[in-house]
């Protein structure tokens, strides 16, 4: 068994978009002797995951990593925040006497040699160049990579990565392989990639055909890797960007000769004129572990006389979110990010929070483009005034606009020419409004907007009940005007308006009134009104977070979801709050793990970082934040994740004497001692938990915990779960060094991640126990040529036992277990 390291890069690429990069494969730049570094996870379960890190060294003799080289194959490529990702590889050994499961087929295409035990059907001029295996394409003839007829495809597998693949280069006809052949000419399996027309098809074939097969469009990012899988009765072809994430992309039933023959793996290629060129393939058998996805911090060039390389460091998904911005409020952050749920295409206009500070002469756009006009005030006849910098919408720390005018056309307002873009993108698209008020006085105008024509114009008000009405007209004067069924709005509360110009539908606080509203489309919108509308009905009250948003169709449901904001959403579950706030990072991918997740807190006003609030909930929750190691995504464990851990939950077992190092220690002292905890919510109850025994015979250990709890009940049993835990920690070890490459359960080894559990057995008679269960909280690794050394961090496994009625095991509370939590 090999243990070589698949670094790729991702020239071009952002981690924003991991769908759209095309990964280059760097590995044999790579400096096996000092190998490749990576850190993740955290020292202890109390602590925080740390964002994960990355290092190696590679070769840059020809100055292909030199940033700035326009000589470079990469160029411009080779700055920072390159996206890079490093994968364990475990090649497969034979075992056993022939036939072979195909899964035992396995080769590196390293050693420059086309093995002759592997491929001994060979033709045509194959050779192994670069460590890739190199199957020419010239012109009349053929050529294969082809194994002896010694290997079976039932309840196997066999996968290769595509390094390259012909282009037509003038032929009338060019195919390159990835087949499973019977004993029958004609009769086989796999892939066939067509360079003239540039697809990718999945092939059962009875005489070199079959007219049922599936064809892809290739996609050198899809499609990278390809599988052959043969499970209970099911052919699966399968595709993978990574070699570790398959996707089906047909199956049918087992034909019978997989089955019952011995079959050949082979590669053919050949084209029937134009000029030749060749095929590469790579990895053959080859079971992908990701280690490392996050990007390139630096690339130092340094000379050791004239031999150059470039010593990179990297760092995973937690530095891309720790340069975010400070967060708006949970409410300005759904209106920046709701269109992002929307399953048609949207996006928002203009977003004017209304939020500026106390004498500004005018209000801004912070949605991002620099194409929408300022909301000046306006003052209309004399008298009156317009305040920024006054209470606004509640858990938000956002401050409003006040308008008191003189009269209902004595005052002022606030005006804005919003541009020739907002004007063509309202003729394009629908528009959809979102508004905040607060008012006593009926009759007045919340917003307003037309063209330079008045031909087309929308007005949102209140009548004299302060019923709301639309008013609008796409010919010009006189306005039609619509009455919705809303309830009367000038009551001296925050109502939240959403008006949607696509279904001519309103929605306040949340809940739809009425159906479809007789009125008029929109086009050409140039001149945006707030408060008022051309001069007259000016509006008395609070106006705040005011935004426009263009669709290609109905989203006012949508939009109308806002309206829970005004509690920072309260009482929502905590991975639903996770997921919230990974999107107003612009992160979709979001792995929830466990089931046990309590009702959050509002974290409503704005000003900390996605990061601060999202280990926020970490705390409370006692659950696990980190970045995938395979992905551009985070993970968040809920702390019923660890319960009550079984041996059917272990990754692996291991004998204390195949670590095979000498720094194995038991550690027993106060690090994680706690047994003293005041905890409080907020706008809760402060409560105390102590463990009198403990106190006894340990002294006091505070702690103090702020939680976002929603209930006085949750703070107090969190509380007492601290408690519970650590008055009085049990032996642990805290450092596992395994040297993985030389286990038989290395891929095992390989799948351990952040609270996952293992078995130290057979431990010194000096141990408390013979054997020891722990948990994984985080690892460093270095691999190198022929070693790969894992150093995990681990804590006592058992600290987590929760008591079960009439089990066995866990019934005992206080002895083997406590309540959970």
């Amino acid at each position: 068994m090999t243990v070589p390291v698949l670094v790729e890069a991702g020239w071009g690429g952002v981690v924003q978009m991991p769908w759209s990069i095309t990964w280059t494969d760097i590995s044999d730049r790579v400096d096996m002797i000092q190998g490749v570094t990576i850190a993740r996870g955290a020292s202890d379960e109390l602590s925080e995951t740390q964002p994960g890190t990355c290092s190696m060294t590679l070769d840059n003799q020809d100055g292909a990593l030199t940033p700035g080289n326009p000589n470079s194959p990469y160029s411009p490529w080779v700055r920072r925040n390159c996206p890079i990702r490093v994968s364990q590889v475990v090649m497969p050994t034979r075992s056993g006497a022939a036939p072979w499961p195909v899964a035992q087929l396995g080769d590196d295409f390293d050693d420059g040699v086309v093995d002759p035990v592997l491929w001994p059907g060979s033709y045509g001029g194959v050779s192994e160049v670069g460590g890739k295996a190199r199957v020419p394409l010239v012109p009349g003839s053929s050529a294969s990579y082809q194994s002896a007829r010694q290997w079976t495809l039932a309840g196997s597998q066999i996968a290769v990565k595509v390094a390259k693949l012909p282009t037509a280069n003038g032929s009338s006809a060019a195919a390159a392989r990835f087949m499973v052949n019977s004993t029958t000419s004609g009769t086989r399996i796999g892939f066939t990639y067509n360079p003239l027309t540039g697809t990718l098809r999945c092939v059962s074939e009875v005489g070199f055909s079959d007219g049922a097969g599936v064809t892809l469009t290739y996609s050198g990012i899809d499609h990278l890797w390809l599988r052959l899988r043969e499970t209970a009765g099911t052919l699966v072809w399968e595709t993978s960007g990574d070699g570790w994430d398959w996707t089906v992309r047909r199956s049918l039933a087992t034909p019978a000769w997989v089955t019952s023959q011995q079959v050949v793996v082979d590669f053919p290629a050949s084209r029937t004129g134009g000029t030749a060129d060749y095929a590469e393939w790579d990895l053959l058998g080859a079971v992908v572990r990701p280690r490392f996805w996050g990007v390139v911090n630096e690339w130092p060039v340094t000379w050791n006389g004239l031999q150059s390389s470039v010593s990179i460091s990297a760092t995973d998904l937690f530095k891309w979110l720790n340069k975010q911005p400070p967060l708006r409020s949970m409410l300005g952050m759904e209106v920046l990010t709701r269109d992002t749920l929307a399953g048609i295409y949207s996006f928002i206009e203009a977003y004017y929070p209304l939020s500026e500070q106390a004498g500004s002469a005018a209000a801004g756009s912070v949605a991002g483009f620099a194409r929408t006009g300022a909301l000046a005030v306006t003052q209309v006849s004399s008298g009156g005034a317009l305040e920024f910098g006054t209470d606004g919408v509640p858990e938000t720390g956002e401050t409003a606009v006040t308008m008191t005018p003189a009269s209902s056309s004595a005052g002022r307002y606030l005006v804005a020419d919003v541009g020739p873009e907002f004007a063509a993108d309202s003729t394009t698209w629908s528009p959809h409004y979102q508004i905040w008020f607060k008012t006593s006085t009926p009759g007045r105008v919340l917003l307003g907007i037309h063209d330079p024509s008045l031909d087309h114009q929308t007005i949102l008000a209140l009548n004299g009940s302060g019923v709301l009405v639309v008013e609008s007209t796409e010919n010009g004067p006189p306005l039609s005007v619509t009455t919705t069924t809303t309830p009367n709005l000038a009551d001296g509360v925050w109502h939240h308006l959403v008006y949607d110009q696509a279904h001519k539908r309103v929605y306040v606080d949340g809940a739809a009134y009425g159906g479809s509203l007789l009125a008029w489309g929109a086009a050409d919108y140039r001149t945006l009104y707030v408060g008022g509308y051309r001069g007259g009905r000016l509006f008395e009250g609070q106006i705040a977070q005011l935004s426009i948003h263009m669709a290609t169709g109905p989203l006012g449901a949508l939009y109308a979801q806002t309206y829970d904001a005004i509690t920072g959403f309260a009482g929502e579950s905590a991975d639903w709050r996770v997921e919230r706030l990974a999107r107003y990072a612009g992160l979709f991918s979001v792995t929830v793990l466990g089931s046990t997740h309590d009702a959050m807190a509002s974290q409503g006003p704005g000003g900390t970082g996605v990061v601060a609030r999202l280990r926020e909930v970490e705390a409370t929750e006692s659950g696990k934040l980190y970045a995938e190691r395979d992905y551009y995504g985070i993970a968040y464990q809920s702390r019923d994740l660890r319960y009550n851990p079984s041996p059917a939950d272990e990754v692996f077992t291991i004998a204390y004497a195949d670590l095979e190092t000498s720094s194995v220690e038991l550690a027993d002292d106060d690090q994680k001692l706690c047994n003293d905890v005041e905890a409080t919510r907020p706008g809760g109850a402060t409560q105390r938990v102590q463990a009198a025994q403990s106190v006894l015979a340990f002294g006091v250990y505070p702690e103090s915990m702020n939680l976002l709890k929603t209930s006085d009940l949750s703070v107090l049993d969190a509380a007492m779960w601290r408690v519970m835990r650590y008055a009085n920690p049990a032996p642990e070890l805290r450092e596992v060094p395994i040297e993985a490459a030389t286990m038989p359960q290395y891929l095992s080894i390989l799948d351990a991640d952040i609270s996952s559990y293992f078995t130290v057995y057979d431990l010194p008679p000096q141990a408390p126990a013979s054997e020891l269960r722990v948990t994984v909280e985080g690892y460093t690794e270095t691999t190198k040529e022929g070693s790969h050394l894992i150093q995990f961090r681990t804590s006592e496994s058992s600290r987590d036992s929760v008591w079960v009625l009439d089990d066995p095991v866990y019934s005992q509370l206080d002895y083997t277990t406590r309540l959970a939590y």
